[in-house]
């Protein structure tokens, strides 16, 4: 069985804690190393890699408003604000 460890992280110093289930996960996927960093700046390194992210600008189909969206438009497909997008998801 797996027990919680404390590690430090590589990067900035501070501990965080390997638990149990990570360290099942790691186990089942074939990982043999430990983490060497917190889930904060493991998440930091990803962003970093990934670059800025492109936005794009278009007219809600709902309510005419404009809408920035993170992919391109296509003509064929309506395109939602936030607002709009979010009722839509309330309604179900």
């Amino acid at each position: 069985m797996y027990e919680d460890k404390t590690l430090v992280c590589k990067e900035c110093g501070q501990e965080f804690v390997f638990t149990a289930g990570e360290q099942e996960f790691y186990a089942e996927r074939g990982f043999q190393n430990e983490p060497q960093r917190c889930k904060a700046c493991r998440d930091a390194r990803k962003n970093a890699a990934r670059g800025p992210r492109e936005y794009f600008t278009a007219v809600c189909a709902a309510c005419g408003g404009e809408a920035r969206v993170p992919f391109e438009p296509k003509s064929d497909r309506p395109v939602y604000c936030s607002e709009c997008f979010a009722k839509m998801r309330e309604q179900g």
